[in-house]
This record gives C-alpha cells, sequence and structure tokens, in this order.
C-alpha cells in the first residue's frame, strides 16, 4: 500500500479513538465538494453521454467518506433530491448513518447543498432565494445558503452555514464580481445569525472558489478589527500540504475551500485533530479534497 495512503488511514484512525481516549465528545465535522454527484453530459473512455457520476468515482468518494468517519457532513455540488437519497443509501451501506438532514436548492438547477448529521437538527434557516443587483441586471445567488442550528448534547449547540460561491468558469457579467457580490450576501447573513446570538458558536464552511487573498474571502471573514471577523483554520494534509482543488485547465492546485469559526467556536476546535485529507487516489473521487475539523463538544 501506498505510504500516502497508510499515512491517511493511521491518521483518520487516531482522530476517531482520541476523543474517546480523553473522556471527552468530539464531534468531527467536514465538508467536501463531491463534484458532480447528478446525471450529465460527461466523457468516459473517450465517448460522450448522458449519465450519472461513474460508478468507479462514487465507490471512492464513498470509500474517503467512510475513512474520514464524520459526524456532520457538508457536501457541495449535490444534484437533485433522488441523486441525494442515493448518496444516502451509499453511505448508509458502509455503516455511516446520518439521521437528519438538510438540502438547498437555489436559482442552479442542477448542483444542490446538502448537509448530514449524526445529531438533531433543531432549527432551520437556509437561504434558497437570493439576489442582488449588477450593472442594472437582478442576478441570483445561484447555489443560496444552507444555515441549520444542530444540538450535539443538551449543553452544546452549533450553528453551520454552508456556501458555494460563483464558479472561476467566466460568464458575460464577470464571475469575480458575481461571486464578490454572493460573499457580501453571506456576510450579511452571518451578521443576522450573529446579531441573533453573539455567542453562538458559529461554523461557515464551503467551496468559496477563491484564494484567501481575493476580495471575496475577505468579505466572507468581515472587518480586519471587527469583533465579528471569522477566523479561518488552517488545515494541512499528511505531507504539509495546503491545497484542496485541482484545475485540470489550467493545471493549477488552489485552496479554495474554506472551514471559518466565530470568536465562541474557535477554542473548542482541536487543531490537533483537524485536517485536510490525502490519499493516492483522491482525485478519482473529486477534483476536490475534504476539509476536517474536530470539535470539543463537553
Amino acid at each position: 500500500m501506498p505510504l500516502g495512503k497508510i499515512l491517511s488511514l493511521v491518521a483518520a484512525g487516531l482522530f476517531l479513538l482520541s476523543g474517546t481516549a480523553l473522556g471527552e465528545e468530539a464531534v468531527t465535522f467536514a465538508h467536501y465538494n463531491v463534484e458532480n454527484y447528478l446525471e450529465m453530459n460527461r466523457r468516459d473512455g473517450g465517448q460522450a453521454l448522458f449519465g450519472p457520476k461513474p460508478e468507479r468515482e462514487k465507490k471512492v468518494l464513498v470509500r474517503i467518506i467512510k475513512e474520514i468517519h464524520p459526524d456532520i457532513l457538508g457536501v457541495a455540488e449535490m444534484g437533485p433530491p433522488d441523486q441525494f437519497q442515493e448518496f444516502q443509501k451509499r453511505l448508509k451501506d458502509v455503516g455511516l448513518e446520518f439521521p437528519f438532514s438538510e438540502y438547498v436548492s437555489g436559482a442552479d438547477p442542477d448542483r444542490h447543498l446538502a448537509l448530514l448529521s449524526r445529531f438533531p437538527i433543531v432549527e432551520r434557516h437556509s437561504a434558497k432565494t437570493l439576489f442582488f443587483d449588477l450593472n442594472g441586471q437582478r442576478e441570483p445567488v445561484e447555489r443560496g445558503f444552507l444555515d441549520v442550528i444542530i444540538e450535539v448534547n443538551p449543553a452544546f449547540q452549533l450553528r453551520v452555514v454552508g456556501a458555494h460561491l460563483k464558479s472561476k468558469l467566466a460568464v458575460q457579467s464577470g464571475e469575480a464580481l458575481l461571486r464578490r457580490n454572493e460573499a457580501r450576501l453571506l456576510r450579511e447573513h452571518i451578521d443576522g445569525a450573529l446579531a441573533a446570538d453573539p455567542k453562538v458558536n458559529l461554523l461557515v464552511y464551503g467551496d468559496f472558489n477563491d484564494t484567501k487573498d481575493q476580495p471575496a474571502i475577505q468579505e466572507i471573514l468581515g472587518p480586519r478589527e471587527g469583533a465579528n471577523r471569522l477566523k479561518e483554520i488552517l488545515l494541512t494534509d499528511a505531507q504539509g500540504d495546503r491545497w484542496t482543488y485541482y484545475r485540470q485547465l489550467s493545471d493549477t492546485y488552489d485552496r479554495i475551500d474554506y472551514i471559518l469559526a466565530d470568536k465562541a467556536l474557535l477554542p473548542r476546535i482541536d487543531p490537533s485533530r483537524s485536517y485536510l485529507y490525502r490519499s493516492i487516489d483522491w482525485y478519482s473521487a473529486s477534483d476536490h479534497r475534504p476539509v476536517v475539523i474536530v470539535i470539543r463538544a463537553e
């Protein structure tokens, strides 16, 4: 077995066991862009066809999720409800059962946000219909925002906000400007959550389709000296790399998937058990890699 694969499995096992060994309740949260878990036009073996995500990709995808063994899983690029149900069944078949879920269908007819949880979802605040004005045009936030409150135990609730911002594919209006406006509305949504409960344990995650030096990311984080600025959780894989996405067209690696925390949640995150997934065959499942954090919920 390749060394990278061995390191990944060993690390995942240690993360799972360490919470129990310390006698604490530890929650594993993962965000994963699963790359087009839907029926669409594809090329397979040089042939054009219309079909679902290939079986070989699904098998690797499910195996990776099983290795992570998350308690809460945020997903981007999920297909329509029937594909989401099929995804849930595949996870259940390998021993990953999530009784609670949230599914957000925005303006994008194909790609959606979803979340699976072992713990009860006690409040739902997802926003599916959002618009902004750009150059005289009314533009939608294509995937909306996922927003739920999860009760891990009677003493600890976690508010989870997920997003998948405009991709880097060029459009007439300018993809960067569209993404910046989506980021602005996401920040307004975050500010609303913090205004409603300044002590909330807030986790914000997603595929933001931009690197940390770009305006969209700074918009989401909030004013640098502001009381409600979020903190990005810097994660590395077993070899110390930080990238989360490979773009074949430009042959580039970037970190565009994020987990952010507010000041209430930040002390609960265990950096020693949080990581960026790595295996030799990660690209067989998706063009993104999962990001994983462990939260102390005692």
